[in-house]
């Protein structure tokens, strides 16, 4: 059974949520929370699969959130998925350099939905290709600061190339392509990648990739 928390202050937009999740087998909504600060006290009560967490709200917004659930080990299990009026704007890049798994627009379609959720749970490319390539774009038309080393050192030459694809965009498929190797080795050089890197997930690997200076815009 995955486990949802829903983290909104518009109560229709939650009881829509909620009713499509209600409706499937395999999803329980654990808990609903109106601002950030009761959103982050049940997440660590519920300790929920999956945080669907709405980005401007009332008391604590949702990046400081997700910041603080990125922040505690003990929230490492929670996958944050924050939701959005706009799409790839400021504020969804700052939520997944908080450490978001990735995004969903609000007028997203039932079935898309569904299956982000699903995704998420599994912690699996918790960001699809084609977002990672709309974050790529962002950092061409605004690169951050570049962060030295940021643990690069820990990772062998193969899980360097591999995340350096992840990081133009590629699935784990093309990675697989790309390196002549089979998909559940590309997946492992990802996983292993993120573990020595500290990342929760593809997202926030991503990220990384562009900060330590490992992949830069005229690259990808």
């Amino acid at each position: 059974m995955i486990r949802v928390l829903l983290v909104d202050d518009q109560p229709l937009l939650r009881s829509g949520f909620r009713a499509l999740l209600d409706l499937e087998d395999d999803i329980e909504v654990v808990a609903e929370a109106s601002d950030g600060q009761e959103g982050l006290a049940l997440v660590k009560k519920q300790l929920p699969d999956v945080a669907l967490i709405d980005i401007q709200m009332p008391v604590m917004d949702g990046i400081e959130a997700t910041r603080r659930i990125a922040a505690d080990p003990a929230l490492a299990g929670v996958h944050v998925v924050v939701l959005t009026n706009y799409g790839m704007d400021e504020y969804v890049f700052d939520a997944l350099r908080a450490g978001a798994a990735g995004f969903l627009v609000k007028d997203i379609v039932p079935e898309d939905f569904l299956h982000a959720v699903r995704v998420a749970a599994r912690g699996d490319a918790l960001l699809a290709p084609a977002i990672t390539r709309k974050l790529i774009d962002r950092y061409v038309t605004q690169p951050p600061p570049t962060r030295a080393g940021g643990g690069l050192e820990e990772l062998t030459g193969r899980e360097r190339e591999a995340v350096a694809l992840a990081a133009q965009g590629l699935s784990n498929g093309e990675i697989a392509d790309r390196m002549v190797i089979t998909p559940l080795t590309a997946k492992t050089h990802i996983n292993r990648a993120m573990t020595k890197l500290h990342a929760r997930d593809r997202a926030q690997l991503v990220v990384l990739a562009y900060e330590s200076g490992l992949v830069t815009p005229r690259n990808s």
